[in-house]
């Protein structure tokens, strides 16, 4: 890779401090030219922290688009700016990196398919679960054919009680749900990537306000605050895909339960299954007896560079940058991320109807 990208960050709160700026800092090929953020502050602290001698801040993303040097900009607002920005950004000549999920409406990923392909420009989204070493692993495995035909799944999003009281994650207006939309989408992400199936044809789903109106509720960051929760605490799905396989999607930031999985998957084929609820584990049938093997994912590990290991955030990035770097399509496609954005629409679109959902 020889070329130095100038990326920009729009949004410099949580997920941009917490994975894009540390990893994107470590690239030898990336510099950090630009920060946007409606509160300045939050952008001179990031710029401060990570920005390149030069660096700029923005309380404005489109006065920061018209700066023709960025290369890259990455997306880490609210949901429901995702689409507006990375849109306006890939029509000024960037590629585009938005958080997870692509857009809050289906109509508004959609969009950003469009515009992609529109304006020649890469578009990825922050599915970073697929990054994972279990992840990786698993793909090879399901690629490979090893597990047969892949026609039953689950995808696991389920917290005990985790509801997060911060920023906008209660608030349906800008962030489109709650558990579905926020930790529920890298679980089906990962599940339809290992199945390398995206053509779902009808979707069942049910969505819950049990546990939201409770007031000082057990909570890992503290009780929550029953007038904010405008969002559903916990929804599930089930997906007939075109080829007849089944996926249930559980998804809750708050459910009585001891089942607790997040961004996992199980999967089921015809000629054996696999699950991460501890480690990795594949399951199957030789010489007419059962086996249960655990993947040790330790072993046979190479550190990236300099000897140090690479972190799941940390090749997120750099495989981003290769696509740009090589031209190639990024791990995550615009295509598949709007598969994801139109299944959990037509949950939440069935669990108001009662109906079942054809796509």
């Amino acid at each position: 890779m020889s070329n130095i990208y100038r990326v920009a960050i729009i949004g410099c709160g949580g997920i941009a401090n917490g994975k894009h700026l540390p990893s994107l800092k470590k690239l030898n090929n990336v510099s950090l030219v630009a920060f946007c953020d409606i509160v300045e502050e939050r952008a001179d602290q990031a710029a401060a922290k990570y920005g390149a001698e030069d660096a700029k801040v923005y309380t404005n993303y489109k006065e920061l688009l018209t700066d023709e040097s960025i290369d890259i900009v990455h997306v880490c607002t609210p949901n429901d700016s995702h689409a507006d920005i990375a849109i306006a950004a890939l029509e000024a000549g960037k590629h585009v990196m938005s958080e997870k999920p692509m857009a809050k409406t289906a109509s508004d990923a959609k969009r950003m398919v469009e515009a992609a392909r529109r304006t020649g420009k890469k578009l990825t989204v922050g599915y970073n679960n697929r990054f994972r070493p279990d992840s990786q692993h698993l793909k090879k495995i399901c690629a490979s054919g090893e597990l047969g035909e892949i026609y039953y799944a689950k995808a696991h999003a389920i917290r005990r009680r985790a509801v997060p009281t911060w920023g906008v994650f209660l608030d349906e207006e800008k962030q489109g749900g709650g558990p579905l939309i926020d930790i529920g989408t890298h679980a089906l992400d990962l599940t339809l990537w290992m199945l390398d199936n995206y053509k779902p044809k009808v979707v069942l789903g049910t969505s819950y306000h049990k546990l939201s109106q409770r007031e000082n509720a057990a909570n890992a960051w503290g009780p929550w605050d029953p007038a904010k929760f405008t969002v559903e605490d916990s929804a599930f799905g089930m997906i007939v895909m075109e080829n007849g396989a089944t996926i249930v999607l559980e998804s809750s930031w708050a459910l009585n339960t001891l089942e607790v999985d997040e961004a996992k998957c199980t999967l089921s084929g015809t000629e054996g299954g696999a699950d991460m609820k501890n480690g990795l584990r594949i399951n199957g049938e030789q010489h007419s007896r059962l086996y249960t093997t655990e993947v040790d994912l330790k072993a046979g590990g190479v550190a990236f560079y300099d000897g140090k290991t690479e972190s799941d955030a940390d090749l997120e990035m750099r495989m981003w940058l290769k696509a740009i770097d090589e031209d190639t399509d990024p791990v995550v496609t615009p295509e598949q991320a709007y598969v994801v954005s139109q299944i959990l629409e037509a949950i939440y679109e069935s669990s108001k109807t009662g109906k079942a959902v054809y796509l």
